[in-house]
């Protein structure tokens, strides 16, 4: 049963599939702003603790464009799990910004900022592993039990948080994912922003990396359309090399004919969600 506190602001809430669509706003202490994220709960939430499915999304969203966009609300209500859907960044009067499009406000890149003058409110490796899970966990009818996905710069997220904390997430999959940013002009150029230039600190931040060196305890599924315009900085051969060398179990299916929009992500969403809702219920 949904508890409210201080804590947290239900901004609006809408019937969806049988269950209720939230979006909710809170005072992040990790992000030292005011965040704004949405929760689906299916029917099943009703009647106890569902397992949860965090949806981190890419350059430029809000929590709103996949809310709306990707259809996942109909596959997890059939399924019987939570569906959060994070910012991207901090934002607001006072939270650092640059003009560019894919640095700042809307491209948070899910890590922890160390310099100026990022580091006071750009923390959202934190923010999606900690701060809001522990929310979530006080304030809705979820369980433990949690698996993870994102798009693009979200897939990126997705791989790092899981493949860093395997003891909290039982699977991980992801949409045209940024797999190696170390090598890759969308990554070098947020990860010195925010990191600094020693490149040895972005290693934390590079699923290619981290899946190279520890590997993961589970499969892993990745969709790729192959006439994504962004396939380039994206470098799915690296995390298929990755794979490969590791022996690490797991799908990295190239789809014909598609690009990188939510109409590729709608078409694979019930695959993911049904991929996730395996191994959150199998337990």
């Amino acid at each position: 049963m949904l508890k409210q506190t201080d804590a947290l602001e239900i901004v609006s809430q809408n019937r969806s599939f049988g269950g209720r669509q939230l979006v909710c706003r809170h005072r992040s202490e990790t992000c030292g702003a005011d965040m704004t994220f949405g929760v689906f709960l299916p029917p099943r939430a009703s009647k106890g603790p569902v397992p949860v499915l965090w949806y981190l999304s890419g350059l430029t969203c809000t929590h709103e464009n996949a809310m709306t966009k990707a259809g996942l609300q109909a596959h997890a209500a059939k399924a019987g799990i939570a569906v959060v859907f994070p910012d991207t960044s901090p934002r607001g009067d006072g939270v650092a910004d640059d003009a560019a499009y894919d640095l700042g406000q809307g491209a948070g890149f899910y890590v922890n900022a160390s310099r100026t003058p990022w580091r006071d409110h750009y923390r959202m490796y934190d923010y999606v592993t900690r701060e809001l899970p522990a929310l979530l966990r006080e304030t809705m009818p979820v369980t433990e039990m949690q698996g993870i996905t994102g798009h693009s710069m979200g897939g990126h997220g997705a791989l790092v948080v899981a493949f860093r904390n395997p003891e909290t997430y039982r699977s991980v999959s992801a949409f045209a994912p940024i797999v190696n940013p170390t090598r890759s002009d969308w990554g070098r150029k947020q990860l010195s922003a925010y990191l600094g230039d020693d490149e040895a600190q972005w290693a934390a931040y590079d699923a290619c990396l981290l899946l190279t060196e520890q590997g993961w305890t589970g499969d892993i599924l990745i969709d790729q359309g192959t006439d994504d315009q962004f396939i380039d900085l994206l470098r799915p051969e690296a995390m298929a090399q990755a794979m490969a060398e590791r022996r690490q179990p797991g799908q990295l299916r190239l789809q014909e004919g598609y690009d990188h929009s939510y109409f590729f992500v709608a078409s694979f969403a019930e695959d993911h969600v049904k991929w996730h809702a395996e191994r959150l219920l199998s337990a």
